[in-house]
């Protein structure tokens, strides 16, 4: 047996050292390590053994162990098999079972299967993180909510009873005349301050203000730009909404849990990734993207969330579809046990485009069910003193609806508010084996900076010069050095890893997610502009836009001026192309996309003036609405640390708007040597130094 698990610990070794690690590798490694388990035990109750004999095999289960130890040292993520709890697959048996057999020894028979027992739709996938279970361990009870019962009680009808009552609820939003409202009124706020010093705009704060009053359901379809994400963490504020669910598309968690850190800092946000190994159950705000909720519907129905927030809510139009179902069953639970639940749908798209697309958002608010109005919105139909054979009935019955929590407002509305332009970072988080690559490869480069700075402290050890800017044991100058030595490395040797292949490779593992989110905005307000700076991430996000139907013209240096003309063309007066795509060096100067006030910055220059160039093609003469350029960021890598650094030189960029100089070479060569020393210094304080 021992020579069969000694090799397939090699195979596991040697698959292991070319991640991402398999789910067969997975496999083998945890059936290696239970039979190791089996066959130590065996050892040792063996009789038949000699003294030398069992002390021989023992040592060779050992060495086999060992190997399994440096395995589960290489990729944690194997530790978790080895658990007492952890789970067997049958997939996992039946690999053991081959193995004794190869070993020569014959496997136990299998107790014959429990009873099947039909399990209820998803319940196959869906776990409870440990740390949940902490929580409900935590808070066994909670205290009953009377309130909630007597909020549900069923209205009295009179008027009403007897009518069909959803079709001319949404007919009523058809049919609306020009200039009707598409507001709920807002009462005037008494104060735009908000945490450490931030201050709302008015229309934000109208809406803070008003769950202050004691609102609690929104449909909140503000035009992207206009803060929805800083109002609804605001409202959860003033209501002490929390627990707090937040479901979200993938590419806007991680911006969610930025949000929370910077309007509502008190709070702690959590991030469901996966199966939730690492949520936090006690978090204060819970973030979940659409494509995993059904994994985690369980739990999320019984914490004990005080309010619900979907994000782009129009991804549950389709009441028939897994994603909205799971959103609904969440919502009502939310319902059943917490009195007046702060719930709020977020979504960009106008009202009038198709209003049976909001029938699941109605119900998630709680407005309807499948069939009829719920109790609040079938009291306001009754007091208007009309039915449906009434020609008043519909203008009475959408502005029953829109009081219930309707607010929309368009850039036009509050540019009063609003700067004529402003740069949003929307951070996201490169998951997969391709953000692991990054991840390590920064190491790598931190890894290698710190020893350049350990072999020149070295050095110049029994040197009595001694440089005069030291921070926390850090000697800045000695950094600069070794990182403008580094930069000069990188810029004169094309192979191996440095800064400028991994920021390439930070834009391609970027691409999609830029592509998803401009796909988003293209939806909810039309014209938009994709700025990249290489071939590949423009071609990657086209096909993105291809494959979602998405029309699109591209802006590349290699086009004739025809071409490129044609294309400029086709975006600004053809309805059905929603994005242009466009390099940040060939059309970064000298366009008018004006047609568009939302821009999308798939990949960060080096340069604060190049960036605003881009933004420039969009934020000009003629531009009647407020500009935003959406910045996608790298969560938790240099990306960060050169957005930050460009926003710093833009002073310097500013002199250089008209034409890229001398200062402009400058301001990309301090960019590029402080993202380095940044990183060196942050190495070092991380290692003591």
């Amino acid at each position: 047996m021992i020579p069969v698990l000694a090799q397939a610990a090699h195979e596991v070794d040697g698959a292991v050292r070319r991640p991402p690690t398999r789910p067969a590798v997975r496999t083998k490694f945890q059936v290696v390590a239970l039979l190791m388990r089996e066959e130590r035990a065996r050892v040792r109750a063996d009789g038949d053994l000699t003294e030398n004999q069992r002390t021989k095999r023992l040592d060779r289960l050992d060495a086999v162990g060992t190997l399994l130890a440096r395995i589960a040292a290489r990729d944690t993520s194997l530790l978790e098999l080895l658990g007492e709890d952890a789970r067997v697959s049958d997939a996992a048996r039946e690999f053991k079972a081959d193995m004794m057999r190869a070993g020569g020894l014959e496997p136990p028979e299998e107790p014959p299967p429990a009873p099947a027992v039909a399990p209820a739709p998803g319940a196959e996938k869906q776990v409870v993180p440990r740390s949940v279970i902490s929580r409900q361990l935590a808070n066994p009870f909670l205290a009953p909510d009377f309130a909630a019962a007597a909020e549900r009680q069923a209205p009295k009808v009179r008027r009403l009873a007897g009518w069909e009552l959803l079709e001319p609820l949404f007919r009523s939003f058809e049919h609306a005349g020009p200039g009707a409202p598409a507001c709920m009124p807002l009462p005037e706020p008494r104060s735009l301050s908000a945490a450490h010093g931030r201050t709302l705009m008015h229309h934000q704060a109208q809406v803070v203000e008003a769950t202050a009053r004691g609102h609690r359901t929104y449909l909140l379809a503000d035009e992207p730009g206009l803060g929805k994400t800083a109002q609804a963490l605001l409202a959860a504020q003033a209501a002490d909404a929390y627990p707090l669910l937040v479901v979200a598309p993938n590419v806007v968690k991680t911006n969610w849990a930025h949000e929370v850190e910077m309007w509502t800092p008190k709070r702690r946000p959590t991030v469901v990734h996966g199966d939730g190994d690492q949520v936090d159950g006690f978090a204060d705000v819970v973030i979940v993207n659409y494509e995993i909720l059904d994994r985690h519907v369980g739990w999320l129905g019984d914490l004990g969330f005080r309010g619900m927030v979907v994000d782009e809510a129009h991804f549950i139009k389709n009441k028939g579809s897994q994603r909205s179902q799971h959103v609904l069953a969440v919502s009502e639970r939310i319902r059943a046990r917490t009195a007046r639940p702060l719930m709020m749908a977020l979504t960009g798209t106008p009202l009038i485009n198709d209003i049976e697309d909001f029938r699941a958002i109605w119900q998630f608010l709680g407005w309807i069910d499948d069939t009829k109005p719920q109790a609040t919105l079938l009291t306001s139909l009754e007091d208007t003193g009309l039915t449906p054979a009434d020609p008043g009935f519909y203008p009475a019955a959408r502005s029953s609806v829109i009081d219930l929590g309707i607010v929309r407002r368009r850039k036009a509305d509050v540019v009063a508010d609003i700067p004529a332009r402003r740069v949003a970072d929307m951070p996201v988080e490169l998951d997969g084996a391709a953000g692991r690559s990054i991840r390590a490869a920064e190491v790598a480069l931190a890894e290698r900076l710190v020893s350049r700075y350990r072999s020149a402290v070295q050095a110049r050890a029994e040197s009595s010069v001694v440089d005069d800017v030291v921070v926390d044991g850090v000697d800045l100058e000695l950094a600069r050095r070794v990182a403008a030595a580094e930069l000069k490395d990188s810029s004169s040797r094309a192979d191996g890893e440095n800064v400028f292949t991994m920021v390439r490779r930070i834009g391609q593992a970027k691409a999609g997610l830029a592509a998803d989110y401009a796909a988003q905005l293209a939806r909810n307000v039309g014209k938009v502009v994709f700025f990249a700076k290489h071939v590949d991430v423009m071609d990657q996000a086209e096909k993105t836009f291809a494959d979602r139907g998405i029309g699109y013209a591209s802006i590349r240096g290699d086009q004739t001026p025809r071409m490129r003309e044609k294309n400029i063309t086709a975006f600004q007066d053809d309805p059905d192309v929603s994005i242009v795509v466009c390099s940040l060096t060939a059309a970064g100067v000298g366009l008018n996309l004006q047609v568009a006030s939302n821009l999308v910055l798939a990949e960060l220059s080096w340069t604060y003036a190049e960036q605003t160039q881009a933004i420039d093609r969009i934020h000009r003469i003629g531009q009647a609405d407020p500009v935003t350029a959406w910045r996608i960021i790298a969560a938790q890598t240099i990306d960060a640390k050169i957005a930050e650094l460009i926003d710093s030189k833009a002073g310097l960029a500013a002199r250089a708007l008209d034409g890229a100089g001398e200062d402009d070479d400058a301001s990309s060569t301090d960019v590029q040597l402080e993202a380095l020393v940044a990183l060196l210094t942050e190495a070092l304080a991380a290692d003591g130094a």
